[in-house]
């Protein structure tokens, strides 16, 4: 008879959207989970959810998390001075480092390649800041990795929506906006999918590796903006250039970049399919999903 796993204990550091969709994933298959935030209502609701929550500041619970954790998640977004992240659990992981660390990171990394396809294997071309700190963050993972001997690996994400963070709630909220930009595609992937992928790494890691986790359909923003309205029987928003201030600062960051972005990596390494392969389905299932119950005092 093969031997029982033992549950996994994972710590998420970042507790954001989607480290609280990787800490529930972890929680559904039997384990626990542990997320951090530094933002008192964001930790009340991660411990609504089942989810230990704790105050990156807080060394002595961030340490007691980590010599427990048999995994580790990174979701932290980088800053000026690196990844957050490394920066708090370095000093006090010793030897209690887990058998998997994971750092999410972007696809910014590539840059801009007019339209071309990008693997993991090439050439990291950041064209921006967010970019360029993840290209350094990365390093500083790989090379902490090399040198204290730590299974750490990279996956490298387009922009991801799902339930609440998608262009159907901008549609409903009548807040959506058109940009056109000719020639200029991007992936996305399923919020889904992203923990899938990084559940599937866990289970067979390979130190050193970096993924693409990204849909199979890279495509024009307003292409999708349009069909999205057009299939809820909406109207379609309005245009603009991509440049117009009313487009905030994160979004204009997905249209200085045009690239295609391959997952075969993922899919021949961890047997990884995305359950949404492209926007067409991912949308549909959100358009489709019931409201959220209200509840009535």
């Amino acid at each position: 008879m093969p031997i029982a796993s033992p549950p996994l204990d994972l710590l998420v550091f970042g507790g954001g959207y989607l480290g609280r969709a990787a800490a529930l994933e972890a929680i559904r298959r039997g384990g626990r989970a542990t997320a951090t935030s530094r933002d008192p209502e964001r930790r009340r609701a991660l411990a609504a959810d089942g989810i230990m929550a704790i105050d990156p500041s807080d060394a002595a619970a961030l340490k007691t998390a980590l010599e427990a954790a048999t995994a580790v998640l990174i979701t932290a977004a980088p800053d000026a001075q690196g990844c957050p992240g490394l920066r708090a659990l370095g000093p006090l992981a010793g030897d209690a480092w887990p058998d998997w660390i994971g750092y999410v990171s972007s696809t910014s990394v590539y840059g801009d390649r007019a339209g071309g396809w990008v693997f993991e294997d090439g050439p990291l071309n950041a064209a921006n800041l967010e970019g360029a700190r993840r290209v350094r963050a990365e390093r500083d993972w790989m090379d902490g990795a090399q040198g204290m001997g730590l299974t750490v690996q990279i996956f490298r994400l387009p922009g991801f929506y799902g339930p609440g963070r998608s262009v159907v709630e901008r549609l409903k909220e009548g807040t959506a906006k058109l940009v056109r930009k000719p020639g200029q595609v991007f992936n996305r992937i399923h919020v889904d999918d992203i923990v899938s992928g990084l559940f599937a790494s866990m289970a067979q890691p390979r130190p050193g590796a970096a993924y693409n986790l990204t849909d199979d359909e890279p495509s024009p923003a307003d292409v999708v903006m349009e069909w999205a309205a057009d299939r809820m029987g909406l109207p379609r928003p309005p245009q603009v250039d991509w440049t117009d201030d009313s487009v905030s600062e994160a979004m204009r960051r997905f249209y200085l970049d045009s690239k295609r972005v391959s997952n075969a990596l993922a899919k021949a390494e961890l047997g990884w399919r995305p359950a949404y392969p492209s926007w067409r389905e991912g949308l549909t299932t959100l358009m489709d999903a019931p409201p959220p119950l209200r509840l009535v005092s």
